[in-house]
């Protein structure tokens, strides 16, 4: 865990503002595994994010998780994961999965890209204000938890339980893979952690992207 991060990045390289109170940290594996499982990975690590911070805000019901990897409250992003490794071919040998949580700060809408959803802070939208170390240590045994079930049992645990969160399920959304923006419904994830959405007749499988949410 970092007290304070001065060059923080996000999704696509993109800058990750991270002043002093807010949480970053990484969990890192060194361990041979097809590049396909690790990528499963940052959904359990969502899970285990979005289960602490209702537990300890005792208001679950106020998160939820938008593909592929952050964690938004009141429908505003509050924290986002990512993953980065290093391997040969389709085998990783190392893996970090990356944590960013706005505990009491959230960047302003001027600072954001276009089209990105607002960010929030826990402190303004719960009143809640927590240390980086205590949810550090929190976290942690969430984080084992659900690695466990994924190791013993599979993605399909996984899956159900991000599925069950995950927002704008079964609505309309829009899709940027980096050359086109698709829009269609929201069906589900396949069981390789793609973003499934029909358009028309036309189920897309979308293993790369930004989502956005029509207004």
């Amino acid at each position: 865990m970092a007290r304070r991060q001065t060059n923080g990045r996000g999704r696509q390289g993109r800058p990750w503002i991270d002043p002093l109170g807010n949480f970053a940290a990484s969990l890192c594996f060194v361990e041979s595994l097809p590049t396909s499982q690790a990528s499963l990975r940052s959904f359990a690590a969502a899970i285990a994010l979005m289960e602490t911070l209702g537990r300890i805000t005792n208001q679950p019901q106020s998160f939820a998780l938008k593909w592929p990897n952050d964690v938004l409250l009141n429908g505003g992003k509050l924290a986002g994961i990512l993953l980065e490794s290093s391997g040969h071919g389709q085998q990783v040998d190392r893996l970090c999965i990356g944590v960013g949580v706005n505990l009491i700060a959230a960047p302003k809408p001027e600072d954001l890209p276009d089209g990105a959803l607002k960010a929030v802070s826990l402190l303004a939208q719960t009143g809640t204000r927590l240390e980086p170390e205590d949810l550090l240590d929190q976290l942690a045994p969430a984080l084992d938890h659900w690695d466990q079930r994924l190791r013993t049992e599979g993605f399909e645990p996984i899956k159900q339980a991000w599925l069950a969160a995950a927002a704008r399920l079964g609505e309309d959304v829009e899709v940027f893979d980096g050359k086109r923006t698709l829009t269609g419904t929201f069906e589900t994830i396949s069981d390789d952690g793609s973003l499934v959405v029909r358009d028309g007749l036309m189920r897309h499988r979308i293993q790369s992207g930004d989502v956005r949410f029509p207004s």
